[in-house]
């Protein structure tokens, strides 16, 4: 496949507010759902919290697909 191909780039942040940091923005993915699907994978968490609202602020994990045009060739597409 050659030229320029519609894809679904995966975002992952960690953290909120003035914690927030980008922790992956390197994956695409040809179907939204299958991007969808590690989005929903990839913030899950496990722990013994009993309140989400413990968890501390910096683990807090944000998870969200966005479209990009990009060349095959040039990333590795999903």
């Amino acid at each position: 496949m050659t030229g320029i191909a519609d894809v679904f780039l995966l975002l992952v942040y960690l953290g909120t507010g003035d914690f927030r940091k980008l922790e992956s923005g390197n994956m695409y993915f040809w179907d939204i759902n299958d991007c969808n699907w590690y989005a929903a994978q990839v913030t899950k968490r496990y722990g013994n919290y009993m309140y989400r609202d413990y968890m501390d602020a910096k683990d807090r994990a944000t998870a969200y697909c966005v479209p990009r045009r990009v060349n095959p060739e040039d990333v590795k597409v999903y």
